[in-house]
């Protein structure tokens, strides 16, 4: 029974993960970190990460960027692995991030979708076979009006995968609007579309001469992020120290 601490437990993500762990036979929330509590939480919730004094085989962080510091040094502090899925670090947080994992396990990933990290692989197979000839590599990916970043970090982690085995003669373009120039074959195109409660579509391109290729990821809710953090966080108690992503769990399964 792998024994968790939720941190950003009253979060939307953290309620979502709360209720998918009541379900799951294989973990337990053993204590929660939120400054906002009501009560409702079957598991002590504590205002911060350094006032939780709960034994645990792992966390799960999905809460504000402002208490990653904190949390990472707990972890050195307790050696619990940390599956940290709060975005928005700044440079000197990532750079923080990677010196934790000189220390205790963490887990980190643009992306918690399960069926995200199946498809960087996917992607690179097809990369590997279509670009060389003379396949177009094209992006959009579509969210919410809420979202504040664009492109998001998942089109760029899928972008990333494929130039991992295409070379760094390839790159991306995000704005063709102020060129009148003919279309790179070294490029891989980004757009992003924003309106309404679009939770998350990824469509991957391949556009050759006389046929498309087509990749799509479809979220539907963000439960599909929460099945993964739980699945990494399940796979994350225990291992040494170290940088671990998503692919690590699906080459485990």
């Amino acid at each position: 029974m792998t024994k968790i601490i939720m941190h950003g437990c009253n979060g939307h993500m953290g309620r979502v993960i709360t209720g998918l762990v009541e379900k799951d036979t294989d973990c337990e929330i053993v204590a929660g970190v939120d400054p906002f509590d009501d009560g409702h939480n079957s598991y002590p919730v504590f205002s911060s990460i350094e006032k939780c004094d709960v034994p645990a085989d792992v966390i799960i962080d999905f809460a504000s960027a402002k208490a990653e510091d904190a949390l990472l040094d707990y972890c050195v502090d307790r050696q619990i692995p940390v599956v940290v899925c709060t975005t928005g670090l700044t440079p000197e947080q990532i750079e923080h991030v990677r010196s934790t994992a000189c220390k205790v396990a963490v887990l980190k990933s643009a992306n918690m979708s399960l069926g995200i990290n199946t498809l960087f692989k996917l992607l690179q197979d097809a990369a590997k076979v279509l670009a060389p000839a003379g396949f177009d590599i094209e992006i959009v990916e579509k969210h919410h009006n809420q979202k504040l970043d664009a492109p998001s970090g998942t089109a760029l982690a899928l972008a990333d995968s494929m130039k991992e085995v295409l070379g760094d003669d390839y790159f991306y373009k995000y704005d063709r609007s102020q060129e009148k120039v003919k279309r790179d074959p070294k490029e891989i195109g980004i757009s992003a579309v924003r309106g309404g409660t679009i939770v998350g579509v990824h469509d991957v391109i391949f556009a050759g001469e006389d046929e498309v290729i087509e990749f799509t990821h479809t979220a539907y809710s963000k439960s599909v992020f929460a099945k993964g953090a739980i699945e990494a966080a399940k796979f994350l108690a225990g291992k040494e120290a170290g940088m671990y992503d998503m692919g690590d769990v699906i080459s485990a399964r």
